[in-house]
């Protein structure tokens, strides 16, 4: 057995068995550590593993997961989420590359599913879950990430392992308590790491950015993310301008997604002239099917049909995109929504075709022929 995968999970009885069943196939030790259920998750995990333990719940995620990856009998862990389940497990791969990163922190990809306004979405991302437990450790009370023991810095490798993701598919109420769970201790984090600086604003950290000050950005995008999460848009908005008040690396997965989340937040905030700002930090974040399709939003919501329609064509130019549909389906249905919006119908009926089964474009398609 060279991986042990760690979980730590809460009140989870309707994903855990899922969870757990994905894994069982593999050889890799199972350690779940439970944080205070009080219904059938403790009972369900002990039927797949016998590494099932307690720990007293202290608001920190970090420290229930270093308790979790302490607990593994291997020197290699994977961390998985009650919410998440494995998809694509190629073990002899996995094997390998531990042997060739051996000092290295190993980045799985995640498929996030859910349902908007009744039609299915699916997101993708890369994520650090792997490394060695001797070597590495979690920090942060909320939304933690992998640290170095010793402090210093590290490199990444992305692995073949693929999981799917549920979290973010709850029904609204619980997605709003669920944010404001995230909002208290994400708060209680930021303040924490203001105090340690001996600031009192975030606007004095901007101008002192060492040390706690790096971690500050990240935790303004995660209080912007929950905000965004309950559709509280405006202070989605406030936050994510802070972040990006931080002279960042465009190049870092969460400045890209603080950057397009921000554009969505101020277009649902109805802010659409604002929006107009991204034009002009095109040439850093341009390079992608989200971006452009986002540009094509704004532009469309400003009645900038010619450069909405040439950001969407764009947009479908691109193999990948972390949005489904962005680079497709969802890009080639807002160009016929515009051609048909000016009363150009034979074009719009071309690209709602281009849709393929898209329920939308059918819908307009059905409307067409009335």
């Amino acid at each position: 057995m060279y991986l042990s995968i760690c979980i730590i999970t809460r009140n989870e009885e309707q994903n855990i068995a899922r969870c757990l069943e994905s894994i069982r196939p593999y050889d890799v030790e199972i350690v779940v550590v439970d944080t205070g259920s009080t219904d059938h998750t403790r009972e369900i995990a002990c039927h797949y593993t016998e590494h099932v333990y307690d720990f007293p719940w202290c608001d920190d995620f970090a420290a229930a997961k270093n308790y979790a990856v302490s607990q593994a009998k291997t020197p290699f862990v994977m961390v998985l989420d009650s919410d998440e389940y494995l998809l694509e497990f190629p073990k002899w791969q996995l094997k390998k590359l531990l042997v060739e990163h051996p000092d290295e922190v190993g980045r799985i990809f995640r498929k996030n599913v859910l349902m908007r306004n009744g039609e299915p979405q699916e997101n993708t991302e890369w994520i650090n879950r792997i490394f060695s437990k001797d070597q590495f450790r979690y920090e942060g009370r909320i939304h933690e990430q992998i640290a170095a023991i010793d402090g210093s810095t590290y490199d990444t490798y992305r692995t073949p392992v693929v999981i799917g993701h549920s979290g973010y598919d709850l029904p609204e109420m619980e997605r709003k308590q669920k944010a404001q769970r995230n909002l208290k201790l994400l708060c209680s984090e930021l303040n924490r790491l203001l105090k340690e600086k001996d600031m009192s604003s975030v606007e004095e950290d901007i101008k002192k950015s060492k040390g706690k000050g790096e971690q500050i950005p990240y935790i303004l995008y995660q209080i912007g993310k929950s905000y965004y999460m309950a559709q509280d848009y405006a202070m989605a908005c406030a936050y994510f301008s802070q972040g990006l008040s931080y002279d960042l690396n465009p190049k870092l997965e969460y400045v890209i997604d603080m950057v397009e989340t921000y554009g969505y937040a101020l277009l649902n905030s109805g802010r659409v002239k604002d929006a107009l700002f991204f034009q002009n930090i095109y040439d850093e974040f341009g390079d992608s099917a989200d971006f452009q399709f986002l540009m094509g939003l704004i532009y469309m919501n400003n009645e900038q049909f010619e450069k909405a329609v040439q950001e969407f064509l764009k947009a479908t130019k691109h193999k990948g995109c972390r949005n489904s549909g962005v680079n497709s389906y969802a890009a080639f249905y807002n160009i016929g929504v515009i051609y048909e919006c000016t009363g150009e119908m034979e074009k719009a009926r071309v690209y709602y075709e281009k849709c393929g089964n898209y329920p939308p474009a059918k819908r307009q398609l059905g409307r067409m022929e009335i």
